[in-house]
Parts: C-alpha cells; sequence; structure tokens
C-alpha cells in the first residue's frame, strides 16, 4: 500500500482548502423601466417596480 513519505505542510493544505472558498459578486440586472441596476427577481429600489407594475411607492 502506498504511504507518503512525508506529511504535508501547513500552506499545502491551506492552500488545497482555500481553493473553493473564493466569494462571488452577486448577480446584478439591469431593470427596464429605469435602467437601474438591481439584483434580479427582486423589486428596483430606484423606481419600485416588479414584472411591470408598481409594488412600492416611492417618491
Amino acid at each position: 500500500m502506498a504511504v507518503p513519505k512525508q506529511k504535508k505542510g501547513r500552506g499545502a493544505t491551506h492552500t488545497r482548502r482555500s481553493a473553493n472558498s473564493k466569494l462571488a459578486a452577486p448577480a446584478r440586472s439591469v431593470c427596464p423601466r429605469c435602467g437601474a441596476p438591481k439584483l434580479p427577481h427582486h423589486v428596483c429600489p430606484n423606481c419600485g417596480y416588479y414584472k411591470d407594475r408598481e409594488v412600492v411607492v416611492t417618491d
């Protein structure tokens, strides 16, 4: 049976573990009504519209 000759170092372990822990930026879409950036499937914070109807009244 194959046995490692030496123990892996701390740097190699942390490098391997940290390869999958990258943070991704949240997805952005453009509001078709006002053109402001917004999160997909959310009410537009600028104009208050969602799917061509006003959900939140904004001034």
